[in-house]
């Protein structure tokens, strides 16, 4: 395979476990389909569950051709931007490949870590209860599925303390008072 932007040969390596292919001259990644949505969990385990589903919200979806052939199936790529995290991934409808230039993996990282941290109590309700009604109806398996809803559960209850520090407190010094045997 060659690289969409440098037309050299892409090389073999691993990020997290995963392999994918990297141009040597741009830094540019090659992710064949789901490569990109499994290298974000190992990267991350929390993040396993906030899943980026290209044409879930078609109402917010907007792609735009590029000038670029995919390294695979040699179609057009397309332009997408990556959920709320300001990056522009390079996208095959053909073979659901997934092209990110140089930095582009580690800055869809740190946005959803951002994104993670900040977002309010009342979306993690919302999403545990989309979460629960996934471990039954999900695209995922269900233990993939039960992971996903344990750790949105264990990330609103972070929030919930995090948001209201004194409940944190009263929680503390009930377990001090009364300790689990």
């Amino acid at each position: 395979m060659k690289c969409p932007c440098c037309n050299v040969e892409l090389e073999k390596k691993m990020l997290k476990d995963i392999e994918v292919d990297e141009c040597s001259q741009c830094k540019g990644i090659w992710f064949e389909d789901d490569e990109l949505r499994k290298a974000k969990d190992s990267a991350d385990k929390d993040l396993n569950w906030l899943d980026f589903e290209i044409w879930k919200h078609k109402d917010k979806f907007k792609a735009k051709s590029r000038n670029l052939a995919c390294p695979q199936c040699h179609q057009t790529l397309v332009a997408i931007d990556y959920s709320d995290t300001g990056v522009e991934i390079d996208y095959c409808p053909q073979c659901k490949g997934t092209w990110l230039d140089k930095d582009e993996f580690k800055k869809i990282i740190d946005n959803l870590t951002n994104e993670l941290l900040t977002k309010p109590f009342g979306k993690y309700i919302k999403a545990s209860i989309e979460e629960a009604k996934e471990t039954l109806t999900g695209p995922e398996s269900f233990i993939s599925e039960w992971k996903d809803f344990v750790t949105v559960f264990r990330m609103m209850q972070f929030r919930l303390f995090t948001e209201n520090p004194k409940l944190l407190d009263a929680v503390m010094t009930i377990q001090r008072v009364n300790p689990i045997k």
